[in-house]
């Protein structure tokens, strides 16, 4: 084998927000034979990151630095990798990744990337990391964006990959997780980046092979078990619109006889959280019977109907209101997404999705309370910021003082406002040097 296997390694930003992508991508590589002796190192934080790094650079003839991040996380990508490239731009490469990264590639090229990776990096990623360690050019990689002569040039995107060819998690070095077992969504919600990014066909891993990594964890003493879905209600659905109870019926029940007692299933809470209008009582009934559970995760986002039909919802507030009494009379805990600051909101929709919020905490249910985001890559990634009227944040805080409101909405509103600023900023110099993408 070629001494260049030996001269190169990988560095992960390995970020509560993006483990999961990594997990999914280092056990991609971990498939690949000719990527054996590739070495992976992870750091969990911006001081051991560029303290890695800086190990790494006096060891290795190149190092692979690898990011994968969310536009919330804007901020903290830019001022890293631009600190870094400063230093290390001869001894590392700088790959970027992820829901950001796929929506706006050129922006994220001018933040110091040298290549990105668009849309699903499962083939991508070992490919181009198989041509660095070779010494061979990687511009013809499909699914990769790059600058050529200062133009920003995007490969076309390859085949989507089958989930079922490649692990949920990495084995070889430990990065266990929940385990996706569909991806793809067919509701174009206009604010959210998933459709857009894996497609609206939903592709679903089988039974067999998640049972497979079930097993593989439970070997390695993991018996916590939890999936990422789009909408974990709809597993197996050929259209991601009509249930199949009997074959989320067959999934949980197979987990289950691989855990025997000694495990736990977590199905339908973070990170698999359903929509609304796929809590019935079967398969809240098969919650009960096979998993581990107190909640659920109901993603209903506004109590305005005219905002849940201008932001593609597909479903109604009449259907929030039943999955959330389904849930709590069967005794399990509902949590509700809301989304305030939405394009387009009027005094009257805040007022309607308020009512909601404290009609469904007096039947028991809590609100997870969210503001709105521009995401690049979506239908709504040039709308304002989300900004949440005074009247709104009385209700909410005092709905929080009580227990039944939760989540980052304030300081959401601040990086959304932030983040749109920078974005402003980076699509007007684009447009002066009229750059095509």
């Amino acid at each position: 084998m070629s001494s260049s296997f030996q001269e190169v390694a990988l560095l992960v930003y390995y970020r509560r927000l993006n483990r999961y992508s990594f997990n999914a991508l280092v056990g991609a590589i971990e498939t690949e034979r000719t990527l054996d002796l590739l070495p992976i190192y992870f750091a969990n934080n911006p001081q051991e990151f560029r303290e890695e790094l800086h190990s790494l650079v006096t060891k290795f003839r190149k190092v692979i630095v690898a990011l994968s991040f969310m536009t919330c996380q804007l901020f903290e990508m830019q001022r890293l990798v631009s600190s870094l490239k400063k230093r290390f731009a001869s001894k590392a490469l700088f790959i970027a990744g992820g829901p950001h990264a796929t929506g706006d590639p050129c922006s994220t090229l001018n933040m110091g990337f040298d290549i990105v990776v668009r849309g699903e990096g499962e083939q991508t990623f070992p490919e181009i990391i198989s041509r660095l360690m070779l010494g061979e050019d990687c511009s013809s990689v499909s699914g990769t964006t790059f600058l050529k002569d200062m133009v920003c040039v995007s490969n076309p995107l390859g085949k989507r990959p089958d989930i079922n060819h490649y692990p949920p998690f990495a084995v070889k070095h430990r990065k266990f997780g929940p385990i996706e077992i569909s991806r793809g969504c067919p509701w174009t919600c206009r604010f959210c980046q998933t459709p857009y990014i894996f497609g609206v066909r939903v592709r679903h891993r089988s039974i067999m092979n998640i049972c497979k990594y079930v097993q593989v964890m439970k070997d390695q003493g993991l018996t916590d078990i939890r999936f990422i879905s789009s909408n974990a209600f709809m597993y197996g659905s050929r259209d991601g619109k009509t249930l199949e109870i009997d074959v989320m019926e067959e999934l949980l029940k197979s987990v289950r006889e691989v855990l025997s007692h000694k495990g736990r299933i977590f199905f339908g809470t973070f990170p698999s959280e359903v929509r609304p209008e796929s809590v019935t009582p079967e398969t809240i009934e098969l919650v009960s019977k096979y998993c581990d559970n107190d909640n659920i995760v109901i993603g209903g986002q506004s109590g305005s109907e005219r905002i849940l039909d201008q932001t593609c919802r597909g479903h109604g507030v009449e259907e929030i209101r039943r999955a959330v009494k389904l849930t709590i009379e069967s005794g399990l805990k509902a949590n509700v997404d809301l989304i305030f600051g939405l394009p387009g909101e009027t005094e009257k929709d805040v007022h309607l999705t308020l009512q909601l919020a404290k009609e469904l905490t007096k039947m028991g249910a809590r609100i997870h309370a969210h503001t709105f985001m521009p995401l690049v890559g979506t239908p709504f990634k040039d709308m304002p910021p989300g900004k949440i009227r005074p009247e709104a944040k009385m209700e909410l805080e005092r709905l929080v003082s009580i227990g039944k409101v939760y989540g980052q909405w304030r300081s959401q509103e601040a990086i959304a406002r932030r983040t749109a600023g920078f974005m402003r900023k980076t699509y007007k110099n684009r447009e002066n040097q009229n750059r095509p993408c």
